[in-house]
Parts: structure tokens; C-alpha cells; sequence
């Protein structure tokens, strides 16, 4: 609703470049459309960490344990491996006329239009699961299956802002497929509000599958008006998920630098 997703810390970023073995990594095949974004390099400019490719991915300088050797081991070869996977190693200052703003795991896109501020704001921590978990397999062939692709489709939060007035809007990707007959939306309102000032637990909030049908596609409609579109959703996801990788690889480089250190 207001601001980011609610009650989530904003905590420092992470680097965009990083990682695992050529047929463990995550097969991330993403911005296909990147015609309608700037790219750019993260930097302090966005409120993230300028974090540069580390070179320190040698043999650890000492690692205390047989285990933490083994951990540092692996790890080289899983950053590794998951840079060379990773196809974007940088992300767009703007995605479809949103200007891009990150903090941490947290990312807010912000648009002004007609006196109105729009402020899409989500999460990327969690949001990851294969297209297809369970491609089929035939074991009678010499071939390897392909790898479902790794998909960042986060719930996010759309608000809408005259003055003091907040129309806000819960917005999650739709699972599955469409039945015959059924709309073919990308996302759907989960959840409906409006206040002034500051959200709080106090606001009354309507669930989107409660909605009244002609007023539930009135507010789709209204969405897509103010940028909100599925073509609009399916950037967002390009974006998720490759913020979601490189937020990957940044923990693992931090993992290996954390076994690596010296206890006094």
C-alpha cells in the first residue's frame, strides 16, 4: 500500500554482477524487450552500494575448518559459474517511463503524470520459482532437458497519489493458465484501499475476489491507464528477476568473504 510493501527495513544493496556449476545455475534468460529501458551500472546515484566484481574468488587466504574450506571451495566455483550464466550484469535507470529507485532487497518505481504520483513498489526476496518445475523428461533419450527458467514474478504494491489521498492497490501475477473464457491478465488486484497521510493497520482494505466483476475490471482498466498494463507486469518481472539474480550472487561473495574472515 503506502510507500514499500509494509513493514519491510530498508537495508543496504547489493552488487549486480556474480555465480554455480554450468548445470546448476539458475537458466536466467531475461529483458528480451530491453528497447524501452536505459541500462546502466548501479551506483550510489539509485541508493546502492557501488559494488564492483571482486577478484578475491581464489582459494580462500585460510579457511579455520576442513568445513569452511569445503564451503569457500564451492563457493569460487558457483560464483563463478553463475557470472558466466548471468546475461544482464546491468539494470535500467527507468522500466517502461518508471523511474528506478533500490534499496536493498527493496525496489520502488516512481512516475509523475497529470498531477498524480504513481508508485509501484516490491520486494524481491522470495519471488523466484521455475515456469515449469517438473519438465518432462525422456529417459530414453540421450538428451539433457531443458531447465525451466527462473522467474522473479513478485506481489507488488501500486499506489496512486493525489495530495494527501492514497488510492492503493495490491497487485499479484496470476498462476496457471487461463480457462477458456477467461480474461488473459498477467496480474490481479488482490487487495483495495484508500486513506490519507500514512498507511496504517487502522485502514479498511477489500479483498480484489470480493469486488463486484464490472467494478473489478473498471479498476483494471484504471490501472492500465496510468501505466499499469500486462505489458507493464512482464518488465516488471524482467527487472525482479534479474535484481533477484544478482542479489543471489551478491549474498553467496558475502558468504564467502564471511567464512573467509578471521575470528580474534
Amino acid at each position: 500500500m503506502s510507500g514499500f510493501l509494509r513493514g519491510f527495513s530498508k537495508i543496504s544493496a547489493i552488487s549486480f554482477n556474480s555465480l554455480k556449476n554450468a548445470n546448476q545455475v539458475r537458466n536466467l534468460s531475461i529483458l528480451p524487450k530491453a528497447t524501452s529501458v536505459t541500462p546502466f551500472t548501479l551506483n550510489t546515484r539509485t541508493n546502492v552500494q557501488n559494488l564492483q566484481p571482486t577478484d578475491g574468488l581464489s582459494a580462500p587466504r585460510f579457511a579455520s575448518t576442513k568445513s569452511a574450506k569445503e564451503l569457500v571451495e564451492f563457493l569460487t566455483e558457483e560464483i563463478l559459474a553463475e557470472k558466466k550464466a548471468q546475461n544482464i550484469k546491468t539494470v535500467p535507470t527507468a522500466v517502461d517511463g518508471f523511474n528506478v529507485n533500490l534499496y536493498g532487497a527493496d525496489v520502488e518505481l516512481v512516475k509523475q503524470i497529470d498531477g498524480e504520483k504513481i508508485v509501484v513498489s516490491f520486494n524481491v526476496n522470495h519471488t523466484v520459482d521455475a515456469d515449469d518445475e517438473n519438465p518432462d523428461v525422456d529417459m530414453g533419450s540421450s538428451e539433457k532437458p531443458d531447465i525451466a527458467e527462473m522467474r522473479s514474478k513478485p506481489t507488488f504494491e501500486v499506489d496512486i497519489i493525489k495530495g494527501k489521498t492514497t488510492l492503493s492497490f495490491t497487485c499479484s501475477f496470476m498462476q496457471g493458465t487461463p480457462q477458456e473464457g477467461e480474461y488473459n491478465d498477467v496480474f490481479g488486484i488482490d487487495e483495495l484501499c484508500i486513506f490519507e497521510g500514512e498507511w496504517n493497520e487502522k485502514v479498511y482494505a477489500v479483498a480484489g475476489d470480493v469486488l463486484d466483476g464490472y467494478l473489478y475490471d473498471l479498476l483494471m482498466n484504471l490501472l492500465e491507464e496510468k501505466g499499469i498494463s500486462n505489458e507493464f507486469a512482464e518488465k516488471l518481472s524482467d527487472f525482479s528477476t534479474a535484481y533477484e539474480h544478482a542479489s543471489y550472487i551478491g549474498l553467496l561473495e558475502n558468504l564467502s568473504k564471511f567464512t573467509t574472515l578471521g575470528g580474534k
